[in-house]
């Protein structure tokens, strides 16, 4: 009978040490929203990183912001400089002789499906 009860009791211990090990987690501190992993930390500006390249005299400057492509810089050996820019988000680049859009519309993503 007495090791039956030693029995019971060591396995009731065991079934509780992840409850134990539980409540041994930090608490994130109050009013703090979690940041997801590779977004920027409040008060973080994030710079986008750009990739040269030359090809056949040209010199193209590819644009990206959490490894998306979103405006490719093209300086071709005479000429000015133009920019294609993915204004959507969708991978459909239209050119413009500017640093930007002529008319730029701001455009904002509130939920992704």
């Amino acid at each position: 009978m007495k090791k039956t009860t030693q029995t019971l009791l060591a396995v009731l211990m065991l079934a509780s040490l992840p409850a134990v090990a539980a409540d041994k987690a930090p608490a994130p501190p109050a009013g703090s929203t979690p940041v997801p992993d590779g977004a920027p930390k409040p008060g973080e500006i994030e710079e986008p990183s750009i990739t040269i390249r030359s090809r056949g005299g040209e010199r193209i400057e590819e644009y990206r912001l959490r490894g998306k492509l979103y405006m490719i810089r093209i300086t071709p050996p005479t000429g000015v400089p133009y920019y294609l820019i993915d204004q959507m988000g969708r991978g459909e680049f239209t050119r413009h002789e500017g640093p930007a859009a002529p008319t730029a519309v701001p455009h904002w993503v509130l939920k992704t499906f």
